[in-house]
């Protein structure tokens, strides 16, 4: 699979995550799957509800993700992903991501040095939650069909 975002997305979560250094930013991606494409279409940045690590943990509530999935849900989209930041640190999961992903969502993570976004990957976890791959990300200017009036 690929990620696709449109420049506007990647400068969103890059711009969270530097937000909230020195703590990690989370949110939730929606969108659509085509062929070996997820598509992102909107984000939903989410507060970390980690209070005990939020520097090197996040936590996204059950009741946060209810609310990003039923907004997603109404605009025909659905979730496809979760971003998050690593603050100090590469944009590579470590195994307390391992631990908490589920299978089949893309993982997108951005670092962040000293408040300032530096790189950023995508990743999947495998079905048997192993380990994670990483995927293509793509960014894509944002297709818009419109037809003059007639």
């Amino acid at each position: 699979m690929t990620l696709v975002l449109e420049p506007r997305h990647l400068t969103a979560v890059r711009r969270h995550g530097e937000a909230e250094y020195p703590h990690e930013a989370c949110g939730i991606v929606g969108g659509t799957v085509e062929g070996e494409r997820r598509i992102a279409v909107d984000l939903v940045p989410v507060r970390n509800a980690r209070g005990d690590a939020s520097r090197n943990r996040y936590l996204i509530g059950a009741e946060a993700f209810r609310r990003a999935e039923a907004r997603l849900a109404r605009d025909g989209l659905e979730i496809i992903g979760v971003y998050h930041s690593h603050p100090n640190s590469p944009p590579v999961p470590s195994a307390f991501d391992r631990e908490h992903a589920w299978p089949r969502l893309s993982y997108l993570i951005v670092g962040v040095a000293l408040g300032n976004a530096t790189d950023q990957k995508s990743w999947v976890l495998a079905d048997d939650r192993a380990a994670f791959a990483e995927e293509p990300l793509a960014i894509e200017e944002g297709r818009i069909a419109w037809q003059s009036p007639s």
